[in-house]
């Protein structure tokens, strides 16, 4: 999305980490931190939940972008850090998951049809935020990468794991986690994490041929469908214990701070 100019039905009070345009029935929402690879922070999740809660009715597709060279590098890790540097025991650990959690499962859930474009490096959470989407087109460029477990962090942020195990499968999935390998465009293809993959230019022309004729339908049979395909996939998951992502992450990460005394911590500051 090229406009900086951001929609008045979704401005902020604070100052925003997106840019956001709505064009027609179609909402543009782009991650607007390029300098800092597009974190996500708290602000962001903020930002992200303000706009994906409580869409327009009349929003049939959400276009979700990062502005620069990478669509997202992940969690702020020194964000992190600060948390538990407030309370060792991962109060503010927990709170941030949640967020999380709600701002990939309105992604999913969302009445909307959610488009995913991404290029550059998605990592972690990047990564979470894509998957979140019904449909996902990458540049050819595009990277993906799970890094959680060499950071000594559990992978548990926003519901990843289930949606990875559900859309690509159990066997590659341990392999991705265990190792952290970073992994390309055309192999995400492969995976059905990417079900598109063209050069960066075309990205946008990619995003339109999906946006077009998914305007043309109907609102309703829209929503409908959409809610069947959610239910249908829900039901083919054995279990889905994404609601304990962030007491997860908050428990490791506090165990870190106790038994190494703070170690583990300042290295996700500084890394």
């Amino acid at each position: 999305m090229n406009t900086a100019q951001h929609s008045a039905a979704y401005a902020s009070p604070r100052p925003t980490t997106l840019r956001v345009e709505r064009q027609g029935a179609a909402l543009y929402v782009e991650l607007a931190c390029p300098t800092a690879g597009n974190v996500v922070t708290d602000a962001m999740l903020d930002e992200l939940l303000h706009v994906l809660d409580d869409p327009h009715p009349e929003i049939r597709v959400i276009v979700l972008s990062g502005a620069g060279r990478d669509f997202c590098l992940g969690g702020d890790r020194r964000e992190f850090a600060a948390h538990l540097a407030e309370d060792p025991t991962g109060s503010g650990i927990r709170v941030s998951g949640t967020k999380a959690r709600r701002v990939c499962e309105a992604l999913t859930a969302s009445p909307a049809v959610t488009v995913a474009r991404v290029q550059g490096r998605a990592i972690g959470a990047g990564l979470a935020l894509a998957l979140a989407c019904d449909l996902r087109v990458g540049a050819d460029t595009a990277s993906f990468r799970l890094p959680e477990l060499a950071l000594g962090l559990p992978t548990a942020w926003g519901g990843l794991l289930p949606r990875l195990l559900h859309e690509v499968g159990a066997a590659r999935v341990r392999e991705l986690v265990l190792t952290g390998r970073a992994f390309g465009a055309a192999e995400a293809h492969g995976l059905s994490v990417l079900q598109k993959v063209v050069p960066e230019e075309e990205l946008d022309a990619a995003v339109a041929a999906w946006v077009k004729p998914v305007l043309r339908r109907s609102p309703a049979a829209l929503r409908v469908t959409k809610a069947l395909l959610n239910s249908y996939a829900a039901a083919t998951r054995l279990a889905d214990p994404s609601a304990l992502d962030s007491e997860l992450m908050a428990s490791v990460l506090a165990a870190a701070h106790y038994t190494r005394r703070g170690a583990d911590v300042h290295r996700l500051g500084t890394d």
